[in-house]
């Protein structure tokens, strides 16, 4: 059984690296790039994520470096998630990105693979050259010196163009980031206090009126983008620290009175990051995140997800135990849509991030919960 298993990993992955190579008719229903025909309609039934962010896998792969199967079967990334019982994958947009990783070429190929496979597709705006988090949100080099109003017209136009580059290849994506972790706004000059920033001070409210404003402006014309292009698709107010109550009630209030529009909640949570060297204490953050939904849930009438999720990969099974709490813990829940792994194939010898799933190129049991 495990070689007829493993042969039908290998020729998944040799259909997914045909099609990127562009061997297979881009209109064809048979490559997974769309399906559907002119004149056909076609429904989609939107299923619960078990999902991973592999945004570095082409530059990973450039590097040399392979990815295998528990068997030891070399296999391409997407489709070893696949087989691991993942439906989902997620991929940051940069800008103008230095080495060309994460622009919008980029992500088509990478989208290309996971529809092939049949896997929903979440697209994070990052709306930087580089990687946006609450530490940096450095305006792209090319808008430097614009003003608020240029800027909100630049978030539109890059939206619409990278959605549009995917939805004529007939990509399907599902949710749509605009922003990442925007906790303390998004598209900020080096050095500034930011549109929304997180602070003591601020926790409370104490925020003035216009730098708010323009986070919501440029935030409302991403959404407004993503919907002319994808009107489906679920628009994401992604924060960071989803075990974190205050900053997220204040942040999720105040935006809302000043009209942000969205769709969906997207958090972060990495319950021992900074919690220091041996085993993992994950359960304090994470049993405070899963009781965070519900609050926010009520509060907000939003569906939630986790978009970003990760644990140490030294201790695998620590990090399954958390995945499986919250698994458990929002079975019930109809309104929590899902978890994303951040970068579940990386390794701290590999690419120098500690917090993936897998070990010498393999997955560990950290991403068994997903099989279930």
């Amino acid at each position: 059984m495990k070689f007829f298993r493993s042969l039908g990993v290998l020729l998944t992955s040799a259909l997914i690296l045909t099609s990127c190579n562009g061997k297979v008719d881009p209109n064809s229903g048979a490559n997974g790039q769309g399906g559907e025909q002119p004149g056909q309609e076609e429904t989609r039934t939107v299923v619960f994520a078990k999902g991973a962010d592999l945004g570095w896998i082409t530059e990973m792969e450039a590097k040399g470096y392979k990815f295998y199967s528990r068997q030891g079967v070399e296999t391409e990334c997407t489709a070893l998630m696949k087989s691991l019982g993942l439906n989902s994958v997620r991929y940051r947009v940069w800008v103008n990105p230095a080495n060309g990783y994460n622009n919008a070429a980029d992500v088509l190929a990478k989208c290309r693979r996971a529809q092939a496979l049949g896997m929903q597709i979440l697209i994070d705006f990052h709306y930087s050259d580089t990687w946006a988090d609450p530490g940096k949100q450095i305006i792209p080099a090319a808008w430097q010196g614009y003003s608020a109003a240029q800027i909100a017209s630049a978030v539109t136009e890059h939206t619409r163009s990278v959605l549009q580059t995917l939805k004529d290849a007939r990509i399907d994506v599902t949710w749509v980031q605009v922003g990442n972790e925007v906790t303390p706004g998004m598209l900020l000059h080096t050095g500034t206090e930011g549109n929304v920033k997180e602070a003591a001070a601020t926790i409370s409210g104490k925020v003035s009126g216009s730098s708010v404003n323009h986070f919501v402006e440029y935030f409302n014309a991403g959404a407004a983008a993503v919907k002319s292009v994808y009107p489906d698709a679920s628009v994401i107010l992604h924060l960071d620290n989803g075990w974190k109550l205050e900053t997220l009630t204040w942040f999720y209030d105040l935006v809302g009175s000043k009209g942000a529009k969205y769709d969906m909640i997207g958090l972060s949570l990495y319950p021992s990051y900074w919690e220091g060297s041996g085993y993992p204490d994950w359960r304090t953050k994470t049993e405070a995140c899963v009781k965070n939904l519900s609050t926010l849930h009520a509060r907000y009438d939003k569906p939630l997800m986790l978009v970003e999720f990760g644990m140490p990969a030294s201790e695998p099974a620590a990090a399954k135990a958390a995945l499986q709490y919250i698994l458990e813990g929002t079975r019930s829940y109809d309104w929590f849509k899902g978890i994303f792994w951040w970068e579940p194939e990386s390794e701290q010898s590999r690419n120098g991030y500690a917090y993936g799933a897998f070990s010498g190129g393999s997955p560990t049991a950290a991403l068994d919960p997903f099989a279930n």
